[in-house]
C-alpha cells in the first residue's frame, strides 16, 4: 500500500468516528432538550437516577452501552485501530423480601466493527453478534448503606464471527460489594471465569469486573464512571491487565412517565496488552426505565 493510499484510509477512518461520535452527542443532545422543554417534574427525574445508581434498586431498566475503543500496541499500524461495539443488557430484578432482590441479566453485544490481526496485517471484523453473557445474582441492602450481591456467571460461544468469540463455554462466581448514600454510590463488581470446554487455544482462566461511582450533583444531574477491568490468568507477559480509569457526566430526563437516562463516559487505559490492546475508550449510555413485568 502507498503512503498516499495508506494516509487517505487513516483520514477516512478517522472522519467516520468524528461523524459517529457527533452524531450520537447530536441525538443526545436533542433529547435531552426535547424531554426538558416538556416540563416534567424534576424530583421523578432525580429519584429514577438515584435508583439507578443503587445496584440492588428493585426497579427495571434496560441499558443500551454503545463503546468507542482506540487502540495501540507493538503490532505494525496498531495505533490506527478502532473498534465500535453496541451493547443490550436489561435488568428486571424480582423482589425476593425487604431489601432482598435476585438480578438475572444478559449482555448481548453486536460488534459492528472490530479490528482482527491476520498474519498480513490487521482486518475489520463484523457486523455480528459477539459471545452473549449473563450473570444471575442475589442481591441484599444493609442498614448503613452497605450493599452485597453474590451470585454466578456464564458466557456463550454464540458469535457468529469465530474471529470475534473465544469459542468456549466460561462460568464461574460473582461478588459485588459496595455503599449507597445520599451523596451517591460506589461499588466493585468482580467475577472469575473458566473454560468449560477447550480448544486449539487452551484453556481460560480469567478474573474481570467493573467498578462503578456516582456523585449526585441534583435536577438528576450525576457525574458517574463504570469503567471495565480483566486479568487474563493465562495471557503472555505483557498480555494479562486490562485496566482504565475515567469517568463521565449523565442526565435523567422523564419522556411522559418513563425516566431516561443519557450519559457519556471517557476511560483511559493505565494497563493494556503490550502487543495490542484499547488505550483510550468513550462510552455513551442510553437507559430507560420500564415496568417489572412482575
Amino acid at each position: 500500500m502507498s503512503i498516499w493510499h495508506q494516509r487517505s484510509s487513516n483520514h477516512i477512518r478517522c472522519s467516520f468516528w468524528k461523524v459517529a461520535i457527533a452524531a450520537l452527542l447530536t441525538t443526545a443532545t436533542c433529547s435531552l432538550a426535547h424531554a426538558q422543554e416538556e416540563g416534567e417534574p424534576v424530583d421523578k427525574a432525580q429519584e429514577a437516577a438515584e435508583n439507578l445508581a443503587n445496584p440492588n434498586a428493585s426497579i427495571g431498566f434496560l441499558t443500551f452501552p454503545t463503546d468507542l475503543k482506540f487502540y495501540d500496541g507493538t503490532l505494525p499500524d496498531a495505533s490506527s485501530q478502532q473498534a465500535l461495539r453496541f451493547n443490550f443488557q436489561p435488568s428486571l430484578p424480582y423482589n425476593l423480601g425487604p431489601g432482598v432482590n435476585l438480578f438475572a441479566r444478559p449482555l448481548i453485544p453486536v460488534i459492528i466493527s472490530q479490528p482482527v490481526y491476520t498474519g498480513d496485517g490487521f482486518e475489520n471484523a463484523g457486523v455480528a453478534l459477539g459471545d452473549i453473557s449473563i450473570d444471575v445474582a442475589v442481591g441484599k441492602s444493609w442498614t448503613g448503606g452497605i450493599v452485597t450481591m453474590v451470585g454466578g456467571f456464564v458466557s456463550m460461544p454464540t458469535a457468529t464471527d469465530s474471529m470475534l468469540g473465544v469459542d468456549r463455554w466460561l462460568a464461574g462466581p460473582e461478588l459485588v460489594l459496595g455503599y449507597v448514600g445520599d451523596w451517591g454510590s460506589f461499588y466493585v463488581l468482580v467475577f472469575h471465569s473458566w473454560s468449560l470446554n477447550n480448544n486449539d487455544g487452551g484453556s481460560i482462566s480469567a478474573t474481570g469486573g467493573q467498578y462503578f461511582y456516582t456523585f449526585n450533583l441534583g435536577n438528576a444531574w450525576q457525574i458517574q464512571g463504570q469503567p471495565v477491568f480483566s486479568y487474563n490468568w493465562n495471557a503472555p507477559e505483557g498480555e494479562e491487565l486490562s485496566f482504565p480509569i475515567g469517568g463521565g457526566i449523565s442526565k435523567t430526563v422523564m419522556f411522559g412517565n418513563t425516566p431516561v437516562k443519557f450519559g457519556a463516559q471517557y476511560w483511559y487505559y493505565l494497563a493494556t496488552n503490550d502487543t495490542f490492546g484499547p488505550k483510550h475508550q468513550v462510552r455513551f449510555l442510553f437507559t430507560p426505565v420500564v415496568p417489572l413485568p412482575w
